[in-house]
């Protein structure tokens, strides 16, 4: 008997979280919703443990926000008692909205971060059952500086490197900061990256970055999705260069990454800050394999006309081989690709307004 693998797509959205699974990423069976008229604004598919566990960010117009585990794909549910995410009363804060959550690396087993509203970075040992909050980044001189993106005061992209104690976050707005000792202190890393729209358009910090990813080879290869603007880093931050030529429009949410090969990323351009939407009306995923330096559209089997724009964590990546890439927009349509872009099929449509997507392998049927 031999172990398939089958893919798993948890879609986070504003009114509740599906799930969708596929032993061949062409054809899905879509359930859910699982907490319906809750907010899910994150969400991690943890693969290093057996079986797989979902961690989901809820926000309820009632309860406020919370993390829920299934160790069971999606059967069943837990909560801790106390919530896995509450400041301490020294704060004077409360959590407002859990942006991210992002297992750390194989050798880190059972860590995983999250990046909160007010912003705000926290870390579990226990696999997302309880977070403490990291004092490093809370106590920072400048975090009384930072502002609130369109969206909301954001820490949405949390990066901890697999090959030492660097992580990285990016805060909208307040750019992009490293530490390198594990989380105990922080630095902005912003330099090259403009705030156009602030007094000094080269502050040192105060930008909007929209999401930030890494490379897969080169460890201190970063890419950034800016709020106008994209860029990529070969020095872990210090400073950043524009990739954004070969694109049709420098503004977007999403920056995604191979997660072999390097070199390889996707974004989603939208026209402006003003104009939220694919250029010309007419949506496409852009891909390049010399890390920024030049783009190809990908738009087979996507609607010809699309005015709705795709949200920072709307979009996702798999391990399989080849890579899938997922998206999901604002109107609720969810797009696959088994072919890293190639082209993209329909997964679900009419959902509410998409959040997040995350996408992973899991243990399958057994077969002969």
């Amino acid at each position: 008997m031999t172990q398939t693998e089958d893919t798993v797509l948890a879609i986070g959205t504003r009114k509740g979280l599906w799930l969708a699974r596929s032993t061949d990423r062409a054809d899905w069976t879509l359930s859910g919703p699982h907490f319906l008229m809750n907010e899910v604004a994150s969400v991690a598919l943890d693969t290093r443990s057996s079986p797989p566990r979902i961690l989901a960010g809820l926000l309820s117009s009632h309860w406020g926000p919370t993390v829920v585990i299934s160790d069971d794909l999606g059967a069943s549910w837990s909560e801790p008692e106390e919530g896995a995410i509450a400041f301490p009363a020294a704060a004077g804060e409360s959590l407002g909205r859990i942006w991210q959550l992002q297992p750390d690396s194989a050798d880190r087993p059972g860590v995983v971060w999250a990046g909160c509203e007010p912003i705000s970075v926290w870390k579990s040992t226990d696999g997302g059952s309880r977070f403490e909050l990291n004092q490093g980044l809370w106590d920072h001189p400048h975090r009384a500086e930072w502002g609130a993106g369109y969206g909301g005061a954001a820490a949405h992209t949390v990066l901890p490197s697999p090959v030492d104690d660097t992580v990285h976050v990016a805060i909208s707005s307040g750019g992009v900061y490293r530490s390198d000792d594990g989380g105990q202190s922080w630095q902005a890393r912003n330099q090259g990256i403009s705030a156009y729209f602030l007094p000094d358009p080269n502050p040192e910090f105060g930008q909007c970055v929209h999401k930030v990813a890494r490379d897969a080879e080169l460890p201190d290869r970063l890419y950034a999705q800016n709020h106008h603007g994209v860029y990529r880093s070969d020095d872990s931050g210090e400073t950043w260069t524009s990739i954004a030529d070969g694109l049709p429009a420098d503004f977007g949410f999403v920056m995604l990454s191979h997660p072999r090969s390097g070199g390889t990323i996707w974004t989603i351009p939208l026209v402006a800050d003003g104009e939220r939407i694919p250029p010309d009306g007419r949506l496409a995923v852009y891909r390049s394999t010399d890390a920024g330096d030049s783009w190809t559209r990908q738009d087979a089997g996507l609607p010809e006309a699309e005015y709705n724009a795709i949200l920072r964590d709307a979009a996702a990546v798999d391990t399989g081989d080849p890579v899938g890439v997922y998206f999901g927009t604002r109107a609720g349509d969810v797009y696959a690709s088994s072919d890293e872009g190639g082209s993209f099929t329909l997964v679900a449509s009419n959902l509410p307004d998409v959040l997040c997507v995350r996408a992973a392998s899991v243990p399958g049927s057994m077969g002969p």
